[in-house]
């Protein structure tokens, strides 16, 4: 089973929410907001709209089964810095949707002159932390109990970065 990597739409706004249904809750908590709601998918099709988010799906059969977005805020303090984010349905895992997603990310992320990337997630997804680590990132930050699941019971969060510009060979001292 092959999968194709695009845009996210304006028009996959149902399909992206019936993804979100596949979804353990655990894979959400680093999000910020929940992604299981119309609202929260509506928001990101708005940001996208207004330059704030760059979004991709991996897609099979007609069906997501990947998604990935580079956040990214320019009226903000770190214009250089953009927000990844990285989701894939468990039954694909490790069939390189990930990867190739991410991929994709750092390519929007140089287009857009990008010098860092960072990400969030729970330090027990190790199959995740061990893919952005294979791509360059690194840990820089433990936030112990930093987010909550809906039983109310606390998650740390872990925060990779990878210097792009460096790894581009354009990094300034």
């Amino acid at each position: 089973m092959s999968h194709r990597i695009r845009r996210f739409t304006a028009d996959d706004q149902p399909a992206m929410i019936a993804f979100a249904q596949q979804l353990p809750e655990h894979d959400l908590l680093f999000l910020g907001r929940d992604l299981k709601h119309p609202r929260v998918v509506a928001a990101w099709v708005e940001a996208m709209e207004a330059g704030y988010i760059d979004g991709l799906v991996a897609e099979e059969n007609d069906q997501l089964v990947g998604t990935a977005a580079l956040v990214c805020d320019p009226l903000g303090w770190s214009t250089h810095v953009g927000e990844v984010r990285l989701l894939v349905t468990p039954t694909r895992r490790g069939a390189g949707v990930g990867r190739d997603l991410l991929e994709g990310i750092y390519v929007i992320a140089r287009e857009r002159g990008l010098r860092k990337l960072v990400a969030n997630m729970t330090p027990d997804q190790i199959g995740s932390v061990m893919l952005f680590e294979s791509l360059g990132f690194r840990a820089e930050a433990l936030l112990r109990d930093q987010v909550r699941d809906r039983q109310v019971n606390p998650h740390d969060l872990a925060i990779l970065s990878a210097d792009i510009a460096r790894e581009a060979g354009t990094a300034t001292a």
